[in-house]
């Protein structure tokens, strides 16, 4: 996913978020689950049924139980994690390991790897795509989409993109996966009983779109852009039906099926947007939600309402040298996860 600049993460995040941030809205902070441990993250995954949470940290995949909050396990081994999948009725999650051009098989039981798929150069987001019983892993580098069969865990397709993928996501319905294509400013629409890319639309007046959201329902896709745009396009004709304006450094995107909420989480801004589709073709903000510095990726619990964001807590920024930018450390053992729902507060 997203990678930006810290120096313009700390310098704007007091300005932006006095200026767009307003408390009024559904959501609101619930608390926050410590994880400690040293290294990044990107990418989370809720498991609704499990009642878990997978984080991509450092160089593994930390297992949180969501009824206790608190961290229950690791997934080792995965080096350059950036996301992960799950397969529920198979009880396995699938990681993409971005170092090593393979993505991790698990059993959820045991957290143990039990196999590894090749892949295409620098696997990013990886999706479970339920219709076809199929794991999409998109490769950066590789500008293509790895195609593995859940069951066997044998790569069934390689699909060329054309662009460097982003955030993608499923719609078993209409038999479609959708991916953002960041460095064409477009999203590419994928049959996944061909493997085939059967569109690819600009997403216009949005740019370098990252996180994207499906809503199967009504057919629409929300997509976070860099241009501080919240795009919802009608997923059957790649027409865009409206905008909304989001904060800075965008990276996830959910959408609430129960709630009919689209969000954009925004790393620089250190805000989510809260946005409900009003008519057809309006896109309406309801809330900017306040968060923290970093926390630029997001997952959604459909059955709770609950969002989760990582990040941390950070020194001063260091002075740079011969104008070389740096990034502020990292406070040790300060990794957490944001938790904010609609219900009350338990406090921090």
């Amino acid at each position: 996913m997203k990678k930006y600049s810290w120096p313009v993460l700390f310098g704007v995040v007091g300005l932006l978020t006095a200026a767009v941030c307003r408390a009024d809205g559904p959501y609101h902070f619930i608390k926050e689950i410590p994880v400690g441990g040293e290294g990044g993250w990107d990418a989370l995954t809720v498991d609704s049924t499990a009642q878990r949470l997978y984080v991509s940290h450092g160089n593994r995949v930390v297992v949180i139980d969501l009824a206790k909050d608190a961290v229950i396990g690791e997934i080792t081994n995965t080096p350059g994690v950036h996301d992960i999948a799950i397969a529920p009725k198979l009880n396995r999650g699938f990681v993409s390991d971005g170092r090593e051009a393979r993505a991790s098989i698990v059993d959820l039981k045991t957290l143990q790897t039990i196999s590894r798929a090749d892949t295409g150069s620098n696997p990013d987001a990886i999706l479970f795509e339920p219709g076809q019983n199929e794991v999409y892993a998109f490769n950066g580098r590789g500008q293509s989409a790895t195609v593995i069969a859940a069951d066997s865990g044998k790569v069934v397709a390689t699909i060329p993109l054309g662009g460097k993928p982003e955030f993608a996501g499923a719609d078993p319905e209409s038999n479609r996966v959708f991916d953002n294509l960041e460095d064409k400013s477009e999203v590419a629409a994928i049959d996944t009983k061909t493997h085939q890319v059967v569109n690819r639309w600009p997403i216009a007046p949005g740019e370098s779109a990252s996180g994207i959201a499906v809503d199967s329902k009504n057919h629409r896709l929300f997509m976070g852009c860099d241009n501080r745009l919240m795009v919802m396009m009608d997923s059957t004709s790649g027409k865009v039906l409206g905008t909304a304006p989001i904060g800075e450094g965008v990276d996830g995107a959910e959408f609430d099926p129960g709630t009919q909420l689209a969000f954009a989480s925004c790393g620089r801004s250190a805000t989510v947007t809260i946005a409900k589709e009003e008519s057809p073709d309006k896109l309406t903000v309801v809330q900017v939600l306040k968060t923290e510095p970093g926390a630029r990726t997001m997952a959604l619990d459909p059955t709770t309402h609950r969002i989760y964001l990582p990040t941390a807590k950070f020194g001063p920024l260091p002075e740079s040298a011969n104008g070389e930018r740096r990034r502020p450390p990292m406070i040790p053992d300060s990794f957490k996860i944001l938790v904010y729902g609609m219900e009350e507060s338990t406090g921090k």
